[in-house]
């Protein structure tokens, strides 16, 4: 019996020192899942500009009149225009809704007018002389007509931000030049069918016959509030570093909506940078707003050749057969096309200094409802007003 157990605890000690049994296998790692690659970030669709001048197959020399509309800013919500308040005349006189101001585009377009860049109307040419201002023939589709749109005030001045205009205009999401303001319920709204310049745009994408070249229109602007919505501007009284931070801010801001615009075919005019009149020949005035409007508005836009004269006014009173001292200096500033407002799309070479002077038609309420006559060429009034829209005054059409 001894030697029984003594057996079984040699064979116990045996098995508790023996090596350990290998442990198991650790399961292999799992499969990495696959992680699917960003979507490549959007980038704005091509758009070619194409110059006028140059001679195409099917296209004809044009060397008539080059028809020249000029607009405000479109009302976006005529129930904040035309609310009763003290600006709802003005507005009623001077503006279009944007609904009336597509109906335009659409005849324009019909009727066989094409947009033509105003920058390619007119050259500079070294004379005999000295340097002069040459009408360009321009090469159209056969059955064209041009015009030239300007726009004039795109600066989105406070008043027009509680009268149910948009508020700026910005780069959506899509890359395209759209418009942000508030709907009549205070909610923000960001759209391409409530402004001037967006509207357009699409026009021009739905109707490309409508800009064979590429072009659009012409944006006139002050500074005194900034331009394009962004408050770029500055004030000669308190001002301090936070301003200016707040200042450079918003200038950073408005360039690369600037430069979509200038891809797109949009260029840029001065206005002045304080809407002054001109006619009044004050020199002391008329070049510190001048030097103004070349440091804060023309360092962000650019160097232009075009100024919209503000109310339509000429410098010294008369740059038809007067050069007179604003005139030579606004000339010497580098401006060469000079653009009133008139009852026809009226143009004139100066003989004595190197500039253009011309007029341009302006579309608003008060020619929708005194002069549809003058603009049948365009359009027609009676198809075109809003009447339910707009205040009850009288218009005043001819009888049929």
């Amino acid at each position: 019996m001894g030697r029984v157990f003594l057996a079984l605890a040699l064979l116990i000690l045996l098995g508790g020192c023996g090596a350990p049994a290998p442990a198991p296998a650790p399961p292999p790692p799992p499969e990495p899942e696959e992680v699917p690659a960003p979507p490549p970030s959007p980038e704005p669709e091509p758009y070619a500009i194409t110059d006028p001048t140059e001679e195409r197959e099917g296209h004809v020399p044009w060397t008539g009149v080059v028809e020249h509309l000029f607009f405000h800013p479109v009302i976006a919500y005529p129930e904040l225009a035309f609310d009763g308040d003290s600006q709802e005349s003005g507005l009623d006189d001077y503006m279009f809704t944007a609904g009336e101001y597509e109906k335009i585009l659409r005849s324009v377009c019909e009727k066989g007018y094409i947009l033509v860049d105003i920058n390619s109307v007119w050259r500079e040419e070294e004379g005999e002389d000295g340097p002069r201002m040459v009408r360009n023939t321009l090469y159209l589709p056969e059955g064209k007509k041009p015009l030239v749109l300007s726009f004039d005030d795109v600066n989105y001045y406070p008043y027009m931000l509680e009268n149910g205009f948009t508020h700026k205009l910005i780069i959506g999401e899509d890359l395209k030049i759209a418009s942000r303001g508030l709907d009549p319920a205070g909610n923000e709204v960001v759209s391409r069918d409530l402004d001037a310049v967006p509207i357009l745009d699409k026009f021009v994408e739905e109707h490309p016959d409508f800009s064979p070249f590429g072009a659009k229109g012409c944006l006139s602007l002050t500074g005194y509030e900034g331009i394009l919505g962004y408050r770029t501007q500055t004030t000669t009284t308190g001002w301090d570093d936070v301003k200016e931070a707040a200042r450079q801010k918003e200038r950073e801001a408005v360039r690369p909506v600037i430069e979509e615009l200038k891809r797109t075919g949009w260029t840029f005019g001065s206005h002045t940078w304080g809407h002054i009149r001109l006619g009044d020949g004050n020199m002391t005035r008329i070049q510190a707003d001048t030097e103004r409007w070349l440091d804060e508005v023309g360092s962000l836009v650019g160097e232009t050749k075009i100024l919209f004269y503000p109310h339509g006014e000429r410098p010294d009173g008369n740059d038809w057969t007067l050069t007179g001292p604003a005139f030579q200096y606004l000339q010497g500033q580098g401006f060469r096309v000079f653009c009133s407002v008139g009852v026809e799309s009226f143009s004139f070479i100066k003989k004595d200094i190197c500039a253009v002077i011309c007029d341009r038609l302006h579309p608003d309420g008060t020619t929708l409802r005194r002069h549809r006559d003058q603009y049948l060429q365009f359009y027609d009034a009676k198809d075109i007003i809003d009447l339910d829209a707009r205040p009850e005054r009288e218009v005043l059409w001819p009888e049929e």
